[in-house]
């Protein structure tokens, strides 16, 4: 496969899978700011920390205003993460390997594509109907992902695409626990009202496994062992990287078995340190040390990627 090809299909699944996160996000913070029982003073600081790139004085002026951050996160054009500027870069990255993906994984991008442009999604935010918007965009997202699962032959394209899919997933959570975790000082320790605890467990669709899974209430350090360590949720840092080695395994071949070694080692050490790892390990490191050496990690294994598999030509 031409590197620009693997490039692609790497990124065209990255900018989906932050899609998902990021509506997954939005709707549960949107329906938090709602609740006016919960006893928090709710906030967009974190969801703008996240994905803008505003600064501290341009935050506070909208922190507040759920609207002005739904029109910024969905719509806007000057936000490089908004779901708008997202979709486009996915499709542009799609229309280019089109000989390399199926005519109905093609369809969906472009479909995505041009919903999100409708100007009735931007009326709809205007008139409030914030969830409407969002179910309707994430119903897209489901759409590509099991599209892509029964029409995608398992060759180097396929396993490109999980492995865009699941780095960025991987990044997603180490960023999530991050905003939240610095709130508390990265105490894992220190406790929080419930609503936190069940809000960060909600953005990241694992609410139910974890009350399924713990009965003895939130707590900060349960939370951080299903987010970080638990090996059967999808949203985890250990099975995100499981799933990368998984399927970067399956592109080693006898004409890059030196760029695989060198890709391959930076895999294996990374999911090694978080696969032994615990939470008195993590605890005696620092949460927030932890934290910033595996996204340092993740960025430099996608570097890697690029280097190696991507910039070839």
């Amino acid at each position: 496969m031409l590197a620009r090809i693997a490039d692609s299909m790497f990124w065209m699944s990255r900018y989906i899978e932050r899609t998902d996160g990021i509506m997954r996000m939005l709707k549960v913070n949107y329906t938090a700011s709602l609740d006016k029982n919960s006893g928090i003073t709710f906030t967009w600081k974190p969801i703008l920390k996240l994905f803008t790139f505003l600064n501290d004085e341009e935050c506070a002026l909208i922190e507040y205003d759920s609207q002005a951050v739904m029109e910024l996160m969905i719509t806007n054009k000057s936000n490089d993460n908004s779901l708008l500027n997202l979709i486009t870069r996915a499709r542009e990255n799609a229309r280019g390997v089109q000989d390399h993906i199926t005519l109905e994984v093609w369809g969906c991008v472009n479909d995505y594509y041009h919903l999100v442009r409708e100007e009735r999604i931007e009326t709809l935010i205007q008139k409030g109907e914030v969830i409407h918007v969002l179910d309707e965009l994430m119903k897209q997202d489901l759409l590509f992902y099991g599209t892509a699962d029964i029409t995608m032959p398992r060759e180097q394209g396929w396993w490109f695409m999980n492995i865009g899919k699941s780095i960025e997933r991987a990044l997603q959570t180490v960023d999530l626990l991050n905003v939240k975790f610095s709130d508390l000082s990265y105490d894992i320790n220190t406790p929080a009202d419930t609503p936190y605890w069940k809000y960060l467990l909600m953005s990241a669709s694992g609410y139910e496994l974890y009350v399924k899974t713990y009965r003895s209430g939130l707590k900060g350090e349960n939370v951080l062992q299903q987010m970080v360590l638990n090996e059967d949720f999808p949203r985890s840092i250990l099975y995100s990287l499981q799933e990368a080695c998984h399927y970067f395994k399956n592109i080693r071949s006898d004409r890059n078995i030196d760029n695989f070694s060198a890709v391959h080692f930076l895999f294996g050490k990374l999911k090694s340190k978080v696969e032994y790892s615990n939470l008195k390990s993590i605890s005696q490191q620092g949460l927030h040390t932890y934290l910033h050496d595996i996204r340092n990690d993740l960025v430099g294994i996608t570097h890697a990627l690029n280097t190696f598999y991507f910039a070839q030509q």
